[in-house]
Parts: structure tokens; C-alpha cells; sequence
């Protein structure tokens, strides 16, 4: 499981492009799973989870165009 201090959507979609599946720990907002490149809403979700699981989708999307 990798921890990130902050919040910074890019990196932590790198992260997740690159293993595919796994889990993530983010400082302030707690753990999220990833499967199939894609970060997925923990089961106990607040509106601060759906907000971040959409942009860092988004720049998963992103970098998916990119390459």
C-alpha cells in the first residue's frame, strides 16, 4: 500500500496507471482501492471521496490520452 502525504491528483494517477490494481492510503481523505487502472469509491463514502475519485479518474483519462 503507498501513502501519500498530499493530494496531488497527477502522481497519484501515475501510481495507479502503473500497478493497476492495488490499495492507496491519501493523508486526510484514508484509503482507496484501485482495479483495472481505475481508482474506485470506498464503501463508506463522503462527498469529499466522490470528488477526488472523479479528478483523479480524470487524469487518468488524461494521461491515457497522452500516450
Amino acid at each position: 500500500m503507498r501513502e501519500f502525504q498530499r493530494y496531488l491528483p497527477k502522481l497519484i494517477a501515475k501510481h495507479v496507471t502503473r500497478l493497476f490494481a492495488g490499495d492507496i492510503y491519501i493523508q486526510g481523505l484514508g484509503q482507496f482501492h484501485f482495479a483495472k487502472g481505475k481508482l474506485e469509491v470506498p464503501q463508506q463514502a463522503e462527498l469529499d471521496h466522490y470528488r477526488a475519485v472523479k479528478e483523479i479518474n480524470g487524469e487518468i483519462k488524461r494521461l491515457k490520452l497522452a500516450a
